[in-house]
């Protein structure tokens, strides 16, 4: 079956840091792109970062980069998100992604991340 597992979601003080993992199953890891988007209440799904399949290449949101950082385990299975300096508007439904040339996308159901005090 195919899928893709978020988890490391919960309630984060402003300031404070979590890290997001989303495990693989049911296809070639390696050979897909990662990506995590998330999606703010009342907003639309935005990109936050991207990971070339090998790891070697990383894209940001501009608003994100310093903060924000993504990276992938292949024998794992699994791609991080680390988010540091977090703040309120950062609370989303944060889902992981996958893509590959010529094959349907995967998506993961999501984890809630909120940044409050």
């Amino acid at each position: 079956q195919v899928q893709l597992v978020e988890s490391g979601g919960g309630l984060v003080q402003p300031g404070g840091s979590l890290r997001l993992s989303c495990a693989a199953s049911g296809f070639n890891f390696n050979s897909y792109a990662m990506r995590w988007y998330r999606q703010a209440p009342g907003k639309e799904r935005e990109l936050v970062a991207h990971i070339s399949s090998a790891g070697g290449s990383t894209n940001y949101a501009d608003s994100l980069k310093g903060r924000f950082t993504i990276s992938r385990d292949n024998a794992k299975n699994t791609v991080y998100l680390q988010m540091n300096s977090l703040k309120p508007e950062d609370t989303a439904v944060y889902y992981c992604n996958a893509r590959k040339l010529r094959s349907p996308e995967v998506w993961g159901q999501g984890t809630l991340v909120t940044v409050s005090s």
